[in-house]
């Protein structure tokens, strides 16, 4: 059995209504900046994609938190933290460039991800193994 001894844990929580006005005001630059392509498609795809986006960035935010502060001094970029979604709707979260050296460095092997949303609130935790 692997080692589930957590080495970081983060919390985040994001009014929806502020990643649509983001989202109205900045549009795909907002978009690209933040996302990556896989999570841009999938948001896109929703009915309303401003909760999708939301809970994502909440992801990003509560992964930063694990990590370590101060993680976007350090060079890592929000496309670094990249949710994915399985079919069955459980969604995973991959390190990518800097965020997974961050981590290595510290002993993570794997990352558990929590996504919740309304029309209101988006919330992630976060816990790095």
């Amino acid at each position: 059995m692997p080692d589930m001894t957590p080495l970081g844990l983060g919390i985040d929580l994001v009014e929806v209504a502020r990643i649509r006005d983001l989202l109205t005001k900045h549009g795909d630059r907002f978009k690209e900046r933040t996302f990556t392509v896989g999570e841009i498609a999938y948001c896109d795809s929703c009915a309303d994609p401003a909760m999708h986006y939301a809970a994502r960035f909440a992801a990003k935010e509560a992964a930063a938190k694990a990590i370590g502060t101060g993680l976007w001094a350090q060079g890592v970029d929000w496309k670094d933290l990249e949710v994915l979604r399985a079919d069955s709707g459980k969604p995973s979260l991959v390190l990518h460039r800097a965020a997974k050296d961050h981590a290595s460095a510290q002993g993570v092997t794997s990352c558990l991800i929590s996504l919740t949303h309304t029309r209101e609130l988006a919330m992630a935790q976060v816990i790095l193994v």
